[in-house]
C-alpha cells in the first residue's frame, strides 16, 4: 500500500467540505439539504461512487464550483468520498449539522477555507482518505490582546451578541 498527499485547489473566496459517505443517494440527499438549510446558496458538490459504475457523481447551483468540485475529486479518487464547494458568502457553520444530519453521511473530514491536503491511502485497488492536513501548525498561544480581538471580531461579524 502506497500512501498519497493530494492538495486542494479550493476556488477563490470559497469555503470547502470534505467528508466520507457509502451510497449513490448522497448526492441528491446532500443537494436538498443545502439548498433547504440555506436558500440561494452557491456551492458544487462531487461524489466518488466506490462500486458499481465507479462514476464521479455531481451536483450544485453553480456550475463553476460543480466543475471545481469534479476536478478535485478526480486528483482525491477516494472510494464514497464527496467534495463541497460553498460559495462566496456561504459557509460551513450554517450547513455542517445539516450535512450531519443526511443519513448517508460518515465522516465530515474537514470543513474550512485554509489550504487543504488530503492523506490518502492507495491499495492498488481502491483509494480511501486516511485524514487530512487543515492550514498551518500553531505559531503560539493566544494573549489576552489576541483574546479581546477574537470576540471583538466574532461580534462584528454577528456570530456572537
Amino acid at each position: 500500500m502506497k500512501t498519497d498527499l493530494v492538495e486542494i485547489e479550493t476556488p477563490k473566496d470559497c469555503n470547502v467540505i470534505l467528508l466520507t459517505s457509502h451510497f449513490i443517494k448522497t448526492v441528491e440527499d446532500i443537494y436538498e439539504t443545502l439548498v433547504q438549510a440555506v436558500p440561494g446558496i452557491k456551492f458544487g458538490l462531487a461524489f466518488c461512487e466506490a462500486s458499481g459504475k465507479c462514476l464521479i457523481r455531481k451536483a450544485g447551483t453553480d456550475p463553476e464550483l460543480v466543475s471545481a468540485a469534479v476536478r478535485e475529486a478526480e486528483k482525491l479518487s477516494a472510494g464514497h468520498s464527496a467534495i463541497i464547494f460553498l460559495g462566496k458568502g456561504f459557509y460551513p457553520i450554517n450547513v455542517l449539522n445539516s450535512i450531519k444530519q443526511v443519513s448517508e453521511v460518515c465522516t465530515i473530514h474537514a470543513a474550512t477555507a485554509n489550504p487543504l491536503r488530503v492523506i490518502i491511502a492507495d491499495d492498488g485497488k481502491g483509494r480511501g482518505i486516511l485524514g487530512v492536513i487543515d492550514g498551518e501548525k500553531p505559531k503560539g498561544t493566544e494573549t489576552e490582546a489576541d483574546e479581546k480581538d477574537r470576540k471583538e471580531f466574532l461580534r462584528k461579524i454577528g456570530y456572537k451578541l
